[in-house]
């Protein structure tokens, strides 16, 4: 499976972080930039934003993308924070307005980045659906009206022939090491598949990775770089869009 990578890579490797954390840019994006990788950071552009827009527009210009994570990251009522603090909860929104969540973050990215381009989505707490009970509806294909991929939760890398680019595997990464970290970008890339990693705060918040944790996996991938396709989501979905209009014409 390895040839379907380009450049003779083995496997690929996303990097992602969710919800705009100041640790993300104030950390991570140095660290990034000092190891030559780039990631994706998943924010939320809300009104009152826009100093912190604008520090994503200087990561944009450097080669990260900035993904659709939302404006108002909802999620499940059966989470505290959204049930107690009475915010909009996803069994009890609409596809229209989930349509103006997903239109609106890319419109107001696409205001406050230097080139604008096409990007990936983060779903909120991992979660696709809208609506409750028989009620319940998959929001997968809203997504992908507005974006070049989705990203999930899941069980393993993701095949870049058969996998679901409106809903992609990721592992959450928060308090494991760097040899935890690195072997599973070594296994990504033993099985030819593309592994994406999902962060959130650096010291920060309560799914935190630790700074010396990133850094020893932007060491080693920036050391395998010749055999580890490292590069944003948009980027790596791009090509396995062609991959797999590749496999289905074989078919």
């Amino acid at each position: 499976m390895h040839s379907v990578w380009p450049a003779g890579y083995q496997g690929a490797v996303s990097l992602t972080f969710d919800d705009g954390m100041r640790s993300q840019f104030e950390i991570g994006v140095p660290l990034l930039n000092r190891h030559g990788i780039q990631a994706t950071f998943y924010v939320n552009p809300r009104e009152h934003d826009a100093e912190n827009l604008a520090r994503w527009s200087e990561a944009a210009a450097q080669g990260h993308e900035i993904g659709n994570h939302t404006v108002n990251h909802p999620c499940s009522k059966n989470f505290a924070f959204i049930a107690d603090t009475g915010r909009r909860a996803l069994e009890e929104m609409s596809w229209d307005e989930m349509a103006w969540e997903l239109a609106e973050t890319n419109r107001r990215l696409a205001a406050v980045q230097a080139n604008p381009r096409v990007v990936s989505f983060a779903y909120p707490c991992y979660q696709p659906f809208l609506g409750k009970g028989a009620a319940r509806v998959s929001y997968v294909p809203l997504v992908l009206e507005h974006c070049i991929a989705g990203r999930g939760r899941g069980e393993r890398a993701n095949d870049p022939r058969y996998c679901d680019l409106g809903y992609l595997w990721s592992w959450p990464c928060e308090r494991l090491t760097g040899a935890h970290l690195i072997g599973l970008a070594e296994q990504a890339a033993h099985e030819g598949r593309w592994a994406i990693l999902t962060f959130h705060g650096i010291h920060e918040g309560h799914l935190a990775v630790a700074e010396g944790d990133l850094a020893e996996l932007c060491a080693h991938l920036a050391a395998n770089r010749a055999r580890i396709w490292s590069a944003p989501v948009a980027t790596v979905a791009a090509h396995v869009a062609e991959v797999q209009r590749r496999v289905a014409a074989a078919t």
